[in-house]
């Protein structure tokens, strides 16, 4: 069969889209897996850190699944909703939708350039849970806000939440963040382990100035990855539980892919808390390809077409970030 591949990403968090909005794919769940341990492989003639599969949906504008490069399903992604709300809105014509993932149905609207001529889109992220049993954590106590957790690190503190996939947070310092500590810290809770029995998103978070940080994330599925856009989400909420930045207010989130920006809505007796995720959604090219499903990793690239503009224009944005951070770190 033939197949149209869109690869697009968010904050460098890439990932190739496939239309069953407007198309009529038939995929199996055993198809979904194998179409994203084949096509997303880095060495491969794609490579992306895991597919999009945008579908219709009987109660919001479109449904959106993501299968991480792994295979595995993740419950959302909020770099990956900022392409989808981008490619929606556009099949649509709207600027205002309604997504439906797994875990809610999520507000997605355009919004101005993060940078000028950056498609950019702001995406509610939620919701937001405390109980380690969201996650799940396997501790004896029902939350781990800016705590130890002494299997983990002697010295570090955690906070422990699902908005709605699993994150660990931990706010630290550069000598950490140079460190091999949170690498040999990720590997330990997503290999088998008592503690998280499902794997969790881990983010080390640097305090940059009032209303910017610095996110890095190991991201279950993927392993260091650009972006994570949930993650920075989590960890912009940490912030404001730590007394860092301020929530109703925008924190400018680096990473190692670019920039987006956070606004956390949290009020602790709120029945509904959120954040809105800001920043780009860009393509990078669109392409055909041909496989048997049964045979995913035989697939032939057919033709392929490239946003050369979209492109350049990102690595300019890049470019002022890096340099930005070049003064932080």
């Amino acid at each position: 069969m033939i197949i149209d591949i869109l690869k697009c990403h968010g904050s460098g968090n890439d990932f190739l889209l496939i239309d069953e909005l407007t198309k009529n794919y038939r995929f199996t769940e055993a198809d979904r897996k194998r179409l994203a341990q084949a096509l997303c492989k880095r060495e491969g003639l794609l490579g992306a850190d895991g597919i999009l599969f945008v579908l219709r949906s009987e109660k919001a504008d479109a449904r959106m699944r993501v299968f991480n490069a792994d295979g595995s399903e993740a419950s959302m992604c909020g770099n990956g909703l900022r392409c989808v709300a981008r490619f929606v809105c556009e099949k649509l014509g709207k600027e205002q939708l309604l997504i439906e993932t797994m875990k809610a149905d999520l507000a997605v609207e355009k919004t101005a350039d993060l940078y000028q001529g950056i498609p950019t889109f702001k995406v509610e992220i939620s919701p937001v849970l405390f109980n380690v049993e969201s996650l799940p954590l396997s501790i004896n106590q029902k939350t781990l806000i800016n705590e130890p957790l002494v299997q983990l690190s002697e010295t570090l503190k955690f906070t422990a939440l699902a908005v709605p996939n699993p994150h660990l947070v931990s706010i630290v310092e550069q000598d950490v963040l140079d460190s091999d500590v949170q690498e040999k810290l990720s590997q330990f809770v997503n290999s088998p382990n008592e503690l998280f029995p499902d794997g969790v998103n881990v983010s080390f978070v640097k305090r940059l100035e009032t209303g910017a940080i610095f996110v890095r994330t190991y991201e279950r599925g993927v392993g260091f990855t650009n972006a994570c856009g949930t993650a920075m989400s989590a960890a912009s909420l940490v912030t404001c539980l730590n007394g860092f930045n301020e929530t109703e207010r925008e924190i400018s989130v680096y990473n190692n892919g670019g920039q987006v920006k956070c606004v956390v809505h949290f009020h602790e007796n709120s029945k509904k808390n959120w954040i809105d995720l800001i920043g780009n959604g860009t393509y990078e090219y669109k392409a055909s390809i041909v496989l048997e499903l049964n045979k995913c990793e035989e697939f032939k690239l057919l033709h392929e077409v490239r946003y050369d503009k979209e492109t350049a224009l990102y690595t300019a944005f890049q470019s002022e970030v890096k340099t930005y951070l070049q003064t932080v770190l």
